[in-house]
C-alpha cells in the first residue's frame, strides 16, 4: 500500500497533496527536539549554538504516523503525510519564520509548559496571525514536571491517567495558564481532547519531545485537522508546473552542485527547464536529476537519497542541474512549461528576489548572508537594535565589498557583518594588512553575531569619548589649604583640595572675578609628579605666574579656565559623560562667565 501511495504522488499525483507543517516558537522550548523524535534522528547538537539556523524538511508518511496511536484512529484518511518545515528558532529569525508561515499550510506553536509564553512565542502567534495560518499548540516538557511518571511514546491520555493527583493540579494549572495567555491574544484555546469544535477552537497538544508522550496526538491531530478543514487547500494540479522555494545550494560528490528545494505545487520532473535566481540574474537550467530524501529524514542532513523520475508537492526535493554555483538560497524555483513562458516567468523570479525586505539608510554597516532568508532575519534584528544599514547582499565576502565598506568615513560603519557566508581569500588578505581600516564580524548564530558587533562599538565609543576628554578642558575647583604655601613663587608652590571635577595638569587658573592667575604647571603627590587629580584629594601645586599675597592667597578658590568652544562642546555633547559634581562645578563656572555675556559659550 505504501509503494502504490509512492507511486501515485511521484508520477501521477493525487488529489490531495502532503500538508506543509511548519514548526515555531521560542528558543530552547523543544521544537528540534520533538522533530527528532517524530523523526528518529538528532540534528540538534550539529547547529551553532544549538539552535537551528536553516530550514530544513521531513516528509512523515501518514502509515508511519498510523503506527503511533492516538487520536482519530478510526477517520478515514486521503492525506499522503505531513511534509513538516523546521523553522530557525531564534527572535533574530522573525523574517524567516514568517516566510514559513506563508509556505506552510499548518503550524505547530511550541510552547514549554513549565516556561508558558516567551517574546519569541508571542512573535510567532502575530505571524501565524498575519498569514491566517490554522494551527495546534504543542505544550512541551511535560516530562520535566516534577513528579511526572514517563509513559514512553504514550498517548496523552494514557499516560496523563498514570499520573498522580499532584502533578495532574500542577499540569491542569500550567495548561490553563496557556488558555489564559493565548485568550489574552484573542485566541480560544483548550486541551485537545476536551474541544468540540476544531474550526472555532484551537487544540493544545501536551507532549514530550524526549520521551514521546503525545506525540501520537499531535500528529494524528494535524492528520484530522488537514483532513477536515483544508481539503481544498490541498487540492493540487498533477499536471501544473511546479512551484518552490530553494533551501540550500550546496556540492554533492557525484552530482556537483545541488539544490535543496521545497516544492509546494505542481509537479517538477527531470528535463524540466526551470527558472532560479543568481546574484548576476534569473538562470533557466534543465533538471538532470531529482533525488527525494527517505521518508523521516531531514533534507539538510541526509546522506543516502532515492532518485526519482518527478515529484508532485508537497516534497522536500534534492535537484541536480547544469551552472547552479551561483544560485541565492532562498531564491524562488518555478518550472517553465512552454518557451514563450519563460521571460515571464524569469521576470516574476526576478522581482521576487529584488523584493528583500531591508531597509536600507544613506549611512551604516554593510551586512552580507548566506541565504535570502537569512539577510532578511539579520537585518530585522539589526533594525530591532536601531543599527542603520547602507548595503545588504547575499553571498560570500569578496575583495571588491571590504574596498566599497573601506571607503566609508566613519569609523562605527565601516563594518561588514557576514552571517553565515564565507570569506573569500582576497577579502581575507585585506583583512590581516595592517593597514586595513574595515573591522569584519563572522559568525552563524545572529544574536552572538550582533552581541559581539554592539560590544565593539560601545567599546569604540569609550575610546573615542576618552579621546576627546583628553583635548577638552575639564571643569575643576580647588581651595588653596592654610598652612600650605611651599614656595612664594617663580613658580608659586602650594597645596590645595580639589572641591569637584577633575584638576589636570597644564591649564589655566582663575579667580570667582574671572581675573587669571597664572599656569598650573605640575600637580604632586608625596613628591610623585601626577597628571591628574579628582575631587577630594589634596595634592601639591605650582602655578607660573603667580605669587601667593597678590594673585593669590590661602582659602582662595580657583577655578580651571575653560576656553569658550570647550564649554560648547562640554555642554552640547558630553554633558551626559560629566559626573554630578563635574556638572555642578561647570555651572557655577558658566554663571560666573555669563554674568557680563548670558550667551557665553552657548
Amino acid at each position: 500500500m505504501a509503494k502504490k501511495k509512492k507511486q501515485s504522488q511521484e508520477t501521477e499525483g493525487s488529489g490531495i497533496r502532503t500538508p506543509i507543517v511548519c514548526v515555531l516558537g521560542h528558543v530552547d522550548h523543544g521544537k528540534t527536539s520533538l522533530l527528532d523524535y517524530i523523526r528518529g534522528s538528532s540534528v540538534t547538537a550539529g547547529e551553532a549554538g544549538a539552535i537551528t539556523q536553516h530550514i530544513g524538511a521531513t516528509l512523515v508518511p501518514f502509515d508511519a504516523i498510523a503506527k503511533t496511536g492516538g487520536a482519530f484512529q478510526k477517520l478515514q484518511v486521503n492525506i499522503p503525510g505531513l511534509l513538516f518545515i523546521d523553522t530557525p528558532g531564534h527572535q533574530a529569525f522573525t523574517t524567516l519564520r514568517a516566510r514559513g508561515g506563508a509556505l506552510a499550510d499548518m503550524a505547530i506553536l511550541v510552547v514549554d509548559i513549565n516556561e508558558g509564553f516567551q517574546p519569541q512565542t508571542i512573535e510567532a502567534l502575530e505571524i501565524l496571525r498575519t498569514y491566517k495560518t490554522p494551527f495546534v499548540v504543542a505544550a512541551t516538557k511535560i516530562d520535566r514536571i516534577h513528579g511526572w511518571r514517563v509513559n514512553k511514546n504514550a498517548p496523552f491520555k494514557k499516560t496523563f491517567e498514570t499520573q498522580g493527583d499532584r502533578v495532574k493540579q500542577i499540569f491542569e494549572t500550567k495548561t490553563y495558564e496557556l488558555i489564559g495567555k493565548l485568550s489574552e491574544k484573542g485566541f480560544n484555546c483548550e486541551r485537545y481532547d476536551r474541544v468540540s469544535d476544531f474550526a472555532r477552537n484551537i487544540a493544545i497538544v501536551p507532549v514530550s519531545g524526549i520521551t514521546g508522550e503525545g506525540v501520537p496526538d499531535l500528529l494524528m491531530m494535524l492528520i484530522g485537522l488537514a483532513q477536515r478543514y483544508m481539503t481544498e487547500e490541498l487540492a493540487v494540479s498533477v499536471n501544473g508546473p511546479g512551484l518552490g522555494t530553494v533551501l540550500e545550494v550546496k556540492e554533492e560528490r557525484g552530482l556537483g552542485m545541488t539544490l535543496d528545494v521545497i516544492l509546494y505545487d505542481g509537479t517538477l520532473g527531470i528535463g524540466d527547464e526551470i527558472a532560479v535566481a543568481t546574484g548576476d540574474g534569473v538562470i533557466n537550467p534543465k533538471v538532470r536529476s531529482l533525488l527525494k530524501p527517505r521518508p523521516m529524514s531531514e533534507i539538510l542532513v541526509e546522506d543516502r537519497f532515492e532518485r526519482v523520475k518527478s515529484v508532485t508537492a508537497a516534497a522536500g526535493i534534492k535537484v541536480s542541474a547544469p551552472h547552479l554555483e551561483g544560485v541565492i538560497a532562498g531564491s524562488p524555483l518555478r518550472v517553465i512549461p512552454a518557451a514563450e513562458d519563460r521571460e515571464g516567468i524569469n521576470e516574476e523570479v526576478r522581482r521576487e528576489v529584488e523584493e528583500i525586505h531591508v531597509a536600507l539608510s544613506e549611512e551604516g554597516i554593510t551586512i552580507k548572508a548566506d541565504t535570502i532568508g537569512a539577510l532578511e532575519a539579520l537585518a530585522k534584528e539589526l533594525e530591532d537594535h536601531h543599527i542603520p544599514i547602507m548595503k545588504a547582499e547575499v553571498g560570500p565576502v569578496s575583495r571588491h565589498d571590504l574596498i566599497e565598506v573601506g571607503t566609508v568615513k566613519e569609523s562605527l560603519n565601516a563594518v561588514l557583518l557576514a552571517f553565515n557566508t564565507a570569506i573569500l581569500p582576497d577579502a581575507l588578505d585585506i583583512l590581516k594588512d595592517p593597514a586595513n581600516k574595515v573591522t569584519a564580524f563572522t559568525g552563524n548564530v545572529i544574536y552572538r553575531l550582533i552581541e559581539d558587533y554592539t560590544e565593539w562599538v560601545e567599546e569604540q565609543k569609550r575610546k573615542i569619548e576618552a579621546a576627546r576628554f583628553e583635548h577638552i578642558i575639564l571643569p575643576a575647583k580647588v581651595v588653596i589649604l592654610e598652612g600650605c604655601v611651599f614656595r612664594q613663587s617663580n613658580p608659586a608652590v602650594v597645596g590645595v583640595r580639589v572641591l569637584g571635577g577633575k584638576l589636570r595638569s597644564g591649564v589655566y587658573l582663575m579667580r570667582r572675578d574671572g581675573k587669571r592667575v597664572g599656569q598650573l604647571k605640575n600637580i604632586q603627590v608625596r613628591g610623585e609628579n601626577v597628571p591628574d587629580a579628582d575631587a577630594g584629594a589634596e595634592v601639591a601645586v605650582s602655578i607660573e605666574g603667580a605669587t601667593v599675597g597678590r594673585q593669590i592667597s590661602e582659602k582662595d578658590e580657583l577655578y580651571a579656565e575653560i576656553p569658550e568652544h570647550h564649554v560648547k562642546v562640554l555642554e552640547k555633547e558630553m554633558l551626559g559623560s560629566l559626573k554630578p559634581g563635574m556638572r555642578e562645578v561647570l555651572d557655577e563656572y558658566t554663571l560666573m562667565r555669563r554674568k557680563e555675556n548670558p550667551f557665553w559659550g552657548k
